[in-house]
């Protein structure tokens, strides 16, 4: 069916009762799947650092090989669950694969080929889970394109309210039983994921996408069988042999670019000014993932070498942090952030900020995160600044992440078309491990030797570090700001002409949004 012919479901938005309850019923699948994921990701830097004694650089470089691959191929799997298996059946699919992977680190993980092998599973698991999960929701609010933005940020909350139990959770068990404890509790998240779907399933009745409806067709789940196990392959040796990692930026950059400009040239009149306000604001959220991969490298490596655990408050001890708990605090500040900008943006109503104008300050908020880390050693004593440092820095990061990349989704909802709405999901994921790789090259910028052991040498190191991402934030910040004008152009060509789906169908929203 042509994109300009909504169907009967989506030319009338679903009750909103029904609404509502697939739309929980899809977080709460999400929300157990990604306790695990979180979990187990955020302890994976630091036990590669103390467990198997590797070096910063070479640890660097296979967690942004890694990032690499676990945003660059959930575009296939969005492909795959667009038209071959089906959303639903992906979900289930990636959902046992990532359990899997889970249990091979809690078993082999301490043997770095049989780590790399786990990690490779990993990717393929969330490559057709993540993409997936993001499409049943755009495809719950078709023909109410006015709630995506407060939906998107909604279910970016539900995900971080998992990653925040998983990644406070995890380190506590491996501080007082082992690693091996952490990865095998992280095993219960896919397989209540699981369990909760077969029980909600059918909330999700005539949901998903074309595939979903019809008879499972064995030939197709054979084939992408064996190209699981292909992936396997080439994931684990492209993990093994990191270097190369940098053909693959290449290679992922031109990729997007020319998928985009594929879509543009072939897509229809209407179709072309919203493809091409995406692309513009795809490769601003691009910019983003490069902050983004500092939580799980220079951010956890500079809080176990120069931050002080102790958190204190008018100089009562109230706890001691593990290092890895700290990402946490970006989890806990988008869940109470995320309520508040859903409400705003509801409130707001036709008045609410462009994304593109959301974009901008997002990044003024990532540059205040970053100046405050590069700023903390004013304070520093011995070499170790305060853990009020770590959360008042995570506080604007986090409504930064908030603005762009929650946004990057409802961005994506918003301006592409519903039938290629899985794929381009997936192809933001792709730009987002691009960028995710250059982030770990930067990391780089402030690995240190093994000799390197007082924190007041360190120090120096990684606030130098923060303060040029904090540059490179409030750079981004300018940008977003000068392309306002030609997204709010494009943004009214698209609405003017009534592009794609019935999600489209409300010109006035989509031009104020």
């Amino acid at each position: 069916m042509d994109a300009t012919t909504p169907s009967p479901e989506q030319a009338q938005p679903h009750s909103t009762q029904r609404t509502g309850s697939a739309f929980i019923t899809v977080l709460l699948i999400e929300m157990w799947e990604r306790f695990g994921y979180y979990g187990i990701t955020m302890l994976l830097v630091l036990f590669m650092v103390q467990r198997l004694g590797l070096g910063d650089a070479q640890v660097n470089l296979i967690w942004g090989a890694f990032s690499v691959m676990v945003f660059a191929t959930p575009a296939m799997g969005g492909w795959i669950g667009d038209k071959v298996l089906g959303a639903k059946r992906c979900l289930v699919l990636g959902a046992m694969t990532l359990g899997l992977g889970y249990l091979l680190l809690c078993l082999y993980g301490d043997r770095l080929p049989a780590l790399l092998v786990a990690l490779s599973v990993i990717i393929i698991g969330n490559a057709l889970f993540k993409p997936n999960a993001a499409n049943l929701v755009r495809r719950i609010f078709e023909g109410s394109q006015a709630r995506f933005d407060s939906a998107f940020t909604l279910y970016y909350m539900g995900s971080n309210l998992a990653a925040a139990i998983g990644v406070l959770l995890t380190p506590w068990i491996k501080d007082h039983w082992s690693w091996y404890a952490a990865f095998g509790l992280c095993c219960l998240g896919p397989l209540l994921s699981l369990t909760y779907f077969a029980l909600a399933a059918h909330k999700l009745g005539g949901m998903g996408s074309s595939p979903d409806n019809h008879p499972l067709r064995k030939d197709r789940l054979v084939l992408v069988l064996l190209g699981m196990i292909a992936t396997l392959c080439g994931g684990t040796y492209l993990l093994r042999h990191s270097d190369l990692g940098v053909d693959c930026v290449y290679a992922g950059g031109v990729i997007v670019i020319g998928i985009f400009v594929h879509m543009i040239l072939r897509g229809s009149r209407h179709e072309r000014a919203g493809l091409m306000a995406a692309l513009i604001l795809l490769i601003e959220a691009s910019l983003f993932f490069i902050f983004y991969q500092q939580l799980a490298t220079s951010l956890t490596l500079f809080a176990l070498r120069n931050v002080d655990g102790n958190q204190t408050l008018f100089g009562h001890h109230l706890f001691t942090w593990s290092p890895a708990q700290y990402s946490a605090t970006n989890a806990l500040w988008i869940l109470v952030l995320s309520p508040l900008l859903a409400w705003l943006y509801r409130r707001l109503g036709q008045r609410d900020l462009p994304v593109a104008g959301k974009f901008a300050i997002g990044f003024a908020a990532v540059a205040a995160g970053f100046f405050s880390f590069g700023l903390s050693g004013m304070v520093a004593v011995n070499g170790l600044v305060p853990s009020w440092v770590m959360l008042v820095g995570y506080g604007f990061y986090s409504l930064g992440e908030l603005l762009v990349a929650a946004l990057g989704l409802a961005m994506i909802s918003r301006y592409v078309p519903a039938r290629m709405g899985g794929f381009m999901i997936g192809v933001f994921f792709v730009a987002g491990g691009v960028a995710q790789y250059l982030g770990a090259i930067i990391a780089n910028f402030a690995s240190l030797s093994a000799e390197v052991k007082d924190p007041s040498l360190s120090l120096p190191i990684y606030t130098r570090l923060f303060d040029q991402l904090g540059l490179l934030a409030l750079a981004g910040a300018v940008v977003a700001l000068a392309l306002l004008p030609l997204i709010k152009r494009l943004s009214l060509a698209h609405a003017a002409s009534g592009a794609g789906d019935a999600g489209h169908a409300d010109g006035r929203a989509v031009a104020a949004s």
